[in-house]
C-alpha cells in the first residue's frame, strides 16, 4: 500500500491498481507489443497465471514519490527513443492525476523486440 497524506486527509492506494494502471497506459502506447516479466517472483507468477498487465512493473516508493521501472516489448523498427519519451510522459501522467501520487521517476527498459 502507498499511503498520501493531504489537507483532507490520508489517501491510500493499493500496489496492486498502481500497477495495473501503469500496465494498461504503457500497453495503450503505440509501438508496445507487451510487458516482459522482470525478477523470478514475476517470471514464476507468469508461468502460474498466465501473462498480465502488471508483468514488467516494479514501484519503488521513497518520501511520498514514487519510482517506476518498466520492463516492455517494443515492434520492430520503431523509433525507440520516442517511444521512451511517450511512455514517459503518459505514465507519469495517468499515476499523477489518477492516483495522486508524485512521480520521481520512470525508468523504461527495453528488454526486446518483435516483429
Amino acid at each position: 500500500m502507498i499511503k498520501k497524506e493531504n489537507h483532507i486527509g490520508k489517501i491510500t492506494v493499493s500496489r496492486r491498481y498502481l500497477k495495473k494502471l501503469i500496465g494498461k497506459t504503457v500497453t495503450s502506447c503505440f509501438g508496445v507489443v507487451g510487458m516482459n516479466e522482470f525478477g523470478p517472483k514475476q517470471c514464476i507468477k507468469s508461468m502460474i497465471n498466465g501473462t498480465s498487465l502488471d508483468d514488467g512493473v516494479v514501484i519503488y516508493e521513497k518520501d511520498n514519490a514514487v519510482r517506476i521501472d518498466l520492463h516492455i516489448a517494443v515492434s520492430y523498427g520503431v523509433n525507440i527513443s520516442a517511444i521512451s519519451d511517450s511512455i514517459v510522459h503518459k505514465v507519469r501522467f495517468a499515476v499523477e492525476n489518477e492516483a495522486g501520487i508524485e512521480v520521481e521517476k520512470v525508468n523504461v527498459y527495453i528488454d526486446s523486440m518483435q516483429s
